[in-house]
């Protein structure tokens, strides 16, 4: 598929490694820095340029990131233009991105480069570019399920970035850090991979294998872990939603317990607290997918379309049809 497969890129070198970024609007400018500022990190603490990068666009135009900053680009993405490594950067819109001309100009350029890496939605057009089949891969938790059942033929991960021989992905801006400082401790060192996690006041105590967590937790420090371990059994429960007494029955507490845990550290209880979740999920659904109303009222734990309409709109002000419709 590509050449010298081999050859990874996740090793001891020294000689300049050239990147291509390929950066679709919708992207979280996050994920870019994520992508490329650690780079530039270790190349001004190495004092040379041993990552040597090009940010390009499918257009040449500059992609607009999702807080509205425009990504400066070298220009159109050439397919024929060589590189160690392509990284796709993509978000919102980017599936609808995916022509039959920029799928094959992906996968040409993939068959020049020694590896082949997707940023959040960039999995999404490697695995159209059948770069994913038979490999693992991950992307964002948002999309996993969805993630799967389009690509089949890929063993798809919740992990926070994975490499899999020569393909590479990530499941958003934090993990895309994680990555990129592993590519730079691969091939510079841990020297200079604390160096790097340094300059950001980086943390480096994930590993790649974590799972992507719905809800980041780094608020709950210093609160009792038993609200953590509850918000986790919700996470893994948005279809089917467990009751408070279960929830506080598995972490050991008795359900009145739970509820005084929740107001000490979230301000609200458990019950308020899963029902936002599974509606904040239900919304990412409604504005970015194209399912019917009714699947994503089972997705996200509702016994019925009507109940699941009358819970959105008392949540965001409008039932989920007139939503999505822009209205």
């Amino acid at each position: 598929m590509m050449k010298n497969e081999a050859a990874s890129i996740f090793q001891p070198e020294r000689a300049p490694l050239a990147l291509t970024f390929l950066v679709f609007s919708g992207a979280s400018i996050m994920c870019v820095a994520s992508a490329i500022d650690p780079l530039r990190a270790a190349n001004r603490i190495a004092g040379e340029t041993l990552f040597d990068w090009t940010i390009v666009s499918a257009d040449g135009d500059a992609p607009v990131t999702t807080c509205g900053l425009p990504v400066a680009v070298a220009g159109r993405f050439d397919p024929a233009r060589r590189s160690d490594a392509l990284i796709v950067v993509g978000g919102f819109g980017t599936r609808l991105a995916a022509t039959s001309g920029l799928i094959a100009g992906v996968r040409r350029a993939a068959r020049q480069a020694r590896a082949v890496g997707g940023i959040e939605a960039g999995s999404w057009l490697l695995g159209a570019a059948g770069l994913l089949e038979g490999r693992a891969a991950t992307t964002h938790w948002e999309d996993l399920e969805d993630f799967s059942a389009r690509f089949p033929g890929c063993e798809v991960r919740p992990d926070r970035y994975v490499i899999d021989g020569p393909v590479f992905t990530a499941g958003g801006a934090s993990p895309t850090f994680d990555l990129m400082l592993h590519l730079v401790r691969s091939r510079l060192g841990m020297a200079v991979a604390l160096d790097v996690a340094s300059v950001f006041i980086y943390d480096q105590a994930r590993a790649a294998t974590d799972a992507q967590p719905l809800v980041s937790l780094g608020r709950l420090d210093g609160y009792d872990a038993r609200v953590a371990q509850a918000i986790r059994l919700m996470e893994s429960h948005v279809d089917r939603p467990l009751p408070v007494s279960a929830l506080a029955r598995r972490c050991g507490v008795s359900a009145r317990r739970l509820e005084t845990l929740f107001a000490d550290a979230v301000g609200e209880t458990p019950g308020a607290y899963y029902l936002r979740l599974r509606l904040a999920a239900a919304r990412r659904l409604v504005l970015d997918t194209a399912e019917p109303m009714a699947d994503i009222a089972a997705r996200s734990g509702f016994s019925s379309a009507s109940a699941f309409s009358r819970a959105f709109a008392a949540a965001f002000g409008r039932p989920p049809s007139a939503m999505r419709g822009g209205r």
